[in-house]
């Protein structure tokens, strides 16, 4: 079986709904960023995309924003619905493709707009048609489990979970002040620079990090739902726009180009969880995962998971306790923010960039020489998919 790695990527600045890229359409952020990916590997010979979207007007949208990229009309390109899980499932299909010895150069990630999703509305000759409002009717929300298609299905669920596990809200209070606290610093370090692309003028910055993050402001914040005791608009992630991609390769392309890789993906784990629970299953996806590769979680150096809600940091603590120093290192979702299909895409680069710093720290406790990161994203109706990334 071939090997599938990781030779390069790229994602924009993220940006809150119907702000700085309100419009910019979704293919347009996605052929930016590939465009510049193309640029900085120049001549490389690309089989195809695959990309994650959700809130997209579909029509397989990632072959129109590979065309937008200028991208030849004799490559093929697809797009994959897994919601939350989206872009990261396009990097486990394209690991697939190239260990199968299917493809040997494949853009792979994910790009969404909030902003410019289209309404959806029931068909009047959907059984749901007149229940939902008849022809004034039209949902942002997909329908993810049986019974009533709820707009705060994900809401409900984080609040669901929450609640099950006796995760009060001040408990979550420190997970929105160490994001936005990780992300400002690294912001300011200037850490994850090289993989950030700017795509419009005036659209330079990830939006959603609050440099004045506050107790006394989280303290303040009304409760999301309307009988709701824990979710916030604080310890839930925003709804984004923006785009990110990898270049994966196989290991005849390296050694026919002379590319060395950053690394590999070493292996990839699904999971299915209650679909009105579905937080839970990044931290269940994390468990698989190190049971089929026979890893230790002390192995891992970096944990990325997909900051949707602060639900599920408190999750991974109480899982793993005494390695929360290796998770999200550089603040998550709550702070950069969560355009769905790309987030996938987002949460790989951000542990590429941490296995490179863990790798040039010295240390000698295992797990902490930058070998081993996971990511991790939790997916509405209750999917965890999770991708094992071992550093070359």
């Amino acid at each position: 079986m071939e090997r599938a790695y990781i030779t390069g990527g790229a994602r924009s600045y993220i940006g809150i709904e119907n702000s700085m890229y309100r419009n910019i359409p979704a293919e347009i952020l996605g052929a930016r960023v590939i465009k510049s990916i193309l640029k900085r590997h120049n001549g490389w010979d690309v089989d195809m995309v695959i990309a994650g979207n959700a809130a997209g007007a579909g029509g397989n949208i990632t072959r129109l924003m590979a065309l937008e990229a200028g991208l030849p009309d004799s490559m093929p390109a697809f797009t994959i619905d897994l919601q939350c899980g989206s872009g990261l499932e396009s990097i486990v299909t394209a690991a697939a493709k190239i260990q199968s010895g299917q493809s040997d150069c494949i853009i792979a990630g994910g790009f969404e707009s909030s902003s410019t999703a289209p309404r959806r509305g029931y068909n009047k000759n959907h059984p749901c048609f007149e229940l939902y409002g008849g022809e004034t009717s039209w949902y942002k929300t997909a329908k993810f489990a049986p019974g009533y298609h709820s707009q705060a299905a994900m809401l409900e669920g984080a609040e669901k979970t929450a609640i099950s596990e006796g995760i009060t809200r001040h408990m979550l209070d420190k997970w929105v002040l160490q994001s936005h606290r990780l992300a400002k610093e690294a912001r300011e370090k200037g850490i994850l620079e090289d993989i950030i692309v700017k795509i419009a003028d005036g659209c330079d910055e990830d939006e959603g990090i609050r440099d004045r993050m506050s107790q006394k402001l989280l303290d303040r914040l009304p409760y999301v739902l309307n009988a709701g005791s824990v979710i916030t608009a604080a310890n839930a992630c925003l709804t984004n726009d923006g785009a990110a991609f990898i270049i994966m390769c196989s290991g005849r392309y390296l050694q026919k180009h002379g590319i060395k890789p950053l690394a590999e993906i070493a292996g990839t784990a699904q999971t299915g969880v209650k679909p009105d629970e579905s937080p839970r299953s990044a931290i269940e996806v994390i468990s698989k995962l190190l049971r089929k590769y026979h890893l230790d979680y002390h192995d891992i150096s970096v944990y990325e998971c997909n900051e949707a809600f602060a639900v599920i940091d408190e999750l991974f603590a109480r899982k793993y306790p005494d390695i929360t120093d290796r998770y999200n290192v550089f603040g998550g979702a709550l702070a950069y923010g969560h355009p769905y299909g790309a987030s996938g895409g987002i949460i790989t680069l951000h542990a590429l960039k941490a296995l490179e710093n863990a790798a040039s720290t010295e240390n000698s406790t295992p797990g902490t020489d930058g070998r081993y990161a996971i990511c991790s994203i939790a997916a509405a109706g209750g999917i965890g998919t999770a991708v094992l990334i071992k550093k070359i």
